[in-house]
Order: C-alpha cells, then sequence, then structure tokens
C-alpha cells in the first residue's frame, strides 16, 4: 500500500457500532485507519478511549469555510467531517486518502471476468485502492468514488448492466488528494450537491461500477445522519440539491411499488453536466 495513503473513517455517535474499520482489514486493506470525529460529539472522549489514531476537528470553524445552503443551528451532518478531511491529510502528512462511512459491511467486486454483473468479496483491497489512485493520478478527475449495491437495482434494465460503465457522480466514498482540494456544499444531500454543483462547472466526479461497497439501510443503524433523516426526512434531503441546482434536478418518487416508493432527488443530467466536444471533430 502506497504509504501516503490513508483511509479515513467519518463517524458521529456511533463509537459502540463502527464496523467500516472491521470490514476493511477483513477485505485486505493493511493502510492505516484514521477515525475522524468533531468536537460537538458527546461521545468524542469515548472514541478516543476505544480507537487509536483519533483526530478530532472543530465543527463550528469548518462551518464558516462553505455554504451549508441555509441558516439552521443543526450541524448534525457529515458534510463538516468531508470537507475537513483535506486539512487532516495535510497535517498528518497524508497526500491520498479515501473518505468513508462508518457502516460499512462488505467491499466487493461486481463484475465476473465474463463481464457479466457478479457480486463477489474483495479479499486484496490494498490492490483496489492502489488501482483507483492510479487512475486518479492519469486523469484530471476531480475525485473517484466506488459504486453502491444500490446502483445495481433493476436486473438486466439496469443502466450499468446495459453497458454504461460510468456514472458522473461520487457518492459515498471518495479518493481524494490534498493536491486537487474541493469543497462538499449544502448541509445535507452534500455528494449530490457536489458532483451537480462543481459537475455543472467542469468538474470531473466518477463512479468506478467494477468495485462497490455495501452499508446498512439509512436509518436502521443509530447515530451518524440517521437522526436528522428522521427528524426532517427525505424531501428536505433532496431539496437541498433543487435550491443548488434549480435548473437541472427536481424531487420526484423513486421505487416501483407503492410500498417501496419514496421521494428522492432526480437529475436531468442534459442540464447538469458540459458535454465537450474534441476540436479534431471541429467544422474545418
Amino acid at each position: 500500500m502506497k504509504s501516503d495513503f490513508v483511509a479515513f473513517i467519518l463517524t458521529h455517535g456511533r463509537v459502540g457500532s463502527v464496523i467500516t474499520d472491521k470490514t476493511l482489514r477483513k477485505c485486505g486493506y493493511t493502510g492505516p485507519i484514521v477515525y475522524v470525529v468533531d468536537n460537538e460529539d458527546k461521545q468524542a472522549e469515548k472514541y478516543k478511549q476505544k480507537f487509536e489514531n483519533v483526530f478530532m476537528f472543530d465543527k463550528e470553524a469548518i462551518s464558516h469555510t462553505f455554504d451549508e445552503a441555509d441558516n439552521f443551528e443543526d450541524r448534525r451532518a457529515i458534510v463538516y467531517a468531508r470537507n475537513a478531511c483535506f486539512e487532516i491529510a495535510k497535517k498528518l502528512g497524508y497526500k491520498y486518502f479515501i473518505e468513508l462511512d462508518d457502516d460499512y459491511d462488505t467491499f466487493s467486486f461486481t463484475y465476473g471476468r465474463d463481464g457479466v454483473v457478479r457480486q463477489r468479496a474483495i479479499k486484496q483491497l490494498d490492490r483496489i485502492f492502489e488501482a483507483m489512485i492510479r487512475f486518479y493520478e492519469s486523469t484530471p478527475v476531480t475525485t473517484v468514488a466506488m459504486a453502491q449495491r444500490g446502483d445495481f437495482v433493476g436486473g438486466k434494465e439496469n443502466d450499468i448492466v446495459r453497458g454504461e460503465k460510468m456514472k458522473r457522480k461520487a457518492m459515498n466514498s471518495f479518493i481524494c488528494s490534498t493536491d486537487r482540494p474541493f469543497q462538499f456544499v449544502g448541509r445535507i444531500n452534500e455528494d449530490v450537491n457536489t458532483y451537480t454543483t462543481l459537475g455543472s462547472r467542469g468538474y470531473l466526479f466518477l463512479q468506478i461500477p467494477h468495485v462497490a461497497l455495501n452499508q446498512k439501510q439509512t436509518q436502521s443503524n443509530k447515530g451518524g445522519m440517521t437522526d436528522i433523516y428522521i427528524s426532517q426526512g427525505t424531501y428536505v434531503k433532496s431539496f437541498y440539491t433543487v435550491m443548488m441546482m434549480p435548473s437541472s434536478v427536481k424531487v420526484g418518487m423513486m421505487g416501483n411499488s407503492t410500498e417501496t416508493q419514496r421521494l428522492h432527488h432526480k437529475i436531468n443530467w442534459n442540464n447538469t453536466v458540459p458535454k465537450i466536444i474534441s476540436e479534431d471533430f471541429k467544422k474545418k
């Protein structure tokens, strides 16, 4: 594993239920892990007692460095930790890092050698992270993310299964470098807010579908972002991105049945990201 790479686990209020660290080791990651907590977490001292390599940041100070998209006092959100990671990496002497939530139970390959979608647990995660960094370094991409198991819902009608190998989005896990800093925006739905707003300005966010992570179902694991989702609902969550990108994002229903349908953001990609054609195709 690269000596200048670290895995950050962003966690809040879940000192007794952090599972990503165990999953990283089970799947073959041998590098350093740093637990990122904030100074407003009532369990902050317990984190320090239980884990090595805990880094605490000043949440209010970070809140003044980016657009929260509201004027609420509630800072129970992961966006503050996401933005703090760039400076934390610098202070600890790392160039590359991956931001991870604290509730992943699996990292898996999604494609078999025959090109068919087939989930299989990863055993050499070091090599996966190194490959993602090589890809990151060889392109002008802002960040690279793993897919999520939910991205493959729909069977043979799924966009990825039908051949869309990459999506211009990044959620949940983020390969980053201190050489290419960017800011997440919006208190809630920060990943979608960021890849749409910065994507509209030419920044490149990519999701690699060949490897994926799986996390506990939202609102089933107490602490973290669960409390704020329960108190405010998915409509408010999705509407942050509408405020950020009203020309291309709206709130609509997601799901195929009345039992599973819920409000969610809907992105019109034709109105979101630029499509720049090579000058080789310019009319003479």
